[in-house]
């Protein structure tokens, strides 16, 4: 059974930064994508940031030269930089792993998804 659990999340003022983490059995190196959403509430769920197997990574056109994504496969971990962050940025960051079904992004379909961290950003 694989478990995400995401870290990192909190309050901080615009133009802030944080770095989000989340660790969990699902990132073995053979996973074929890895990836993050968000959630706001009234707001539809969001693909923020995905890396495929080869290490392309993808981003939503909202974070793009703010947030930068990577893993670390040696400590099972995904990471999510975030900077220069807004208001608009405030959302529930969930992680997700193993792509079953659609394309390393937005569009797929995710085997695992974690609990979610919630990241506040106040003007």
């Amino acid at each position: 059974q694989v478990q995400l659990v995401e870290s990192g999340g909190g309050s901080v003022q615009a133009g802030g930064s944080l770095r989000l983490s989340c660790a969990g059995a699902g990132y073995r190196s053979s996973v074929n994508c890895v990836g993050w959403f968000r959630h706001a509430p009234g707001m539809p769920r969001e693909g923020v940031a995905f890396i495929a197997s080869d290490g392309s990574t993808s981003y939503a056109n909202t974070v793009k030269g703010r947030f930068t994504i990577s893993k670390d496969v040696a400590k099972n971990t995904l990471y999510l930089q975030m900077s220069s962050l807004d208001p608009e940025d405030t959302a529930k960051y969930i992680c997700v792993s193993d792509l079953v079904d659609g394309t390393c992004g937005s569009e797929g379909f995710f085997r695992y998804w974690g609990q979610g961290t919630q990241v506040t950003v106040s003007s």
